[in-house]
């Protein structure tokens, strides 16, 4: 999962798409993810880092971050 090249992001999961003037709203969990996937982590790496940081059950994380993986594509916010 990688996002596109040319999204402005802010560091409270504030995003901007310059080539459809679209912007979004990430809650705190989404822009630890915006974050880590701005720094080139891997999903892998990524879901490590929430399962260390919040008290979530792994079955859980991986349906949300499925799920966010989801709306991010569907806004056409990823790569490929």
């Amino acid at each position: 999962m990688q996002l596109r090249r040319n999204l402005a992001t802010s560091e409270d999961g504030f995003l901007f798409n310059p080539s459809t003037g679209d912007s979004f709203a990430a809650n705190p969990v989404a822009a630890d993810i915006l974050r880590m996937l701005k720094e080139g982590r891997t999903v892998d790496g990524i879901r490590e880092a929430l399962l260390a940081a919040y008290d979530v059950e792994a079955n859980r994380l991986d349906r949300d971050m499925a799920d966010f993986e989801r709306q991010l594509r569907e806004a056409g916010l990823l790569q490929g």
